[in-house]
């Protein structure tokens, strides 16, 4: 079996969230349903001295995250009725319509919050990573879409070429899920320690 990944470039990325906006209209997507998030990073504070002079250490670096289509996927675990499975030809993670209950197992469980229950179809959705394109020939709808170039698409071997395995706070440790995610890290996320925090929750839930 041949798998199929993501890389994500932190230092080309300006958080425009083109990607995002692809994916959803090219998926027909509702409100509160997304494939791919932008996670605004933020670290540090600011502050202001006795002389009233504001100094800040504020830090703010993207991540754009979709399904990591990983090699250990923990949905694949613990769905009830085996609607979760890897595709043979290219590893990547697909929901069984026909099989998903929408128990949302699987959303819970992922800690790339990836699969999601779309309540008005009634079982989980996420990125399957476009196989329609890639059995065309052309790249994910997302990759196609950055207008800075900072997603790539490729075999697990390529774009490990690129990037360390989801190396990049506030991702949890690559071991638990191993995640086909490769990316080269900003030089803000490089520097930044345990205090890192989302500063776009509402949109990424």
């Amino acid at each position: 079996m041949a798998q199929l990944g993501f890389f994500f470039d932190g230092s080309r990325c300006t958080g425009c969230k083109t990607c995002v906006v692809a994916c959803k209209d090219g998926f027909d997507l509702g409100v509160g349903v997304a494939f791919r998030r932008v996670y605004e990073c933020v670290e540090g504070c600011t502050e202001k001295d006795g002389a009233g002079i504001c100094s800040t250490t504020c830090r703010v670096f993207y991540l754009s995250l979709g399904c990591n289509h990983c090699s250990r996927p923990v949905c694949i675990e613990v769905c009830p009725t085996q609607a979760m499975a890897k595709d043979e030809a290219t590893g990547l993670v697909a929901v069984n319509t026909r099989k998903c209950i929408g128990c949302g197992y699987c959303h819970l469980a992922c800690p790339y919050n990836a699969p999601q229950v779309d309540k008005s179809r009634g079982h989980s959705v996420k990125c399957e990573g476009c196989p329609d394109r890639l059995a065309a020939g052309e790249a994910p709808l997302c990759v196609l879409a950055c207008p800075a170039r900072a997603l790539g698409f490729g075999t697990a071997e390529a774009m490990a070429a690129r990037g360390e395995r989801a190396s990049a706070p506030p991702l949890p440790p690559a071991e638990e899920t191993c995640p086909n995610l490769y990316i080269k890290p900003s030089r803000d996320s490089r520097a930044a320690g345990g205090g890192v925090a989302i500063g776009n929750v509402a949109e990424t839930r």
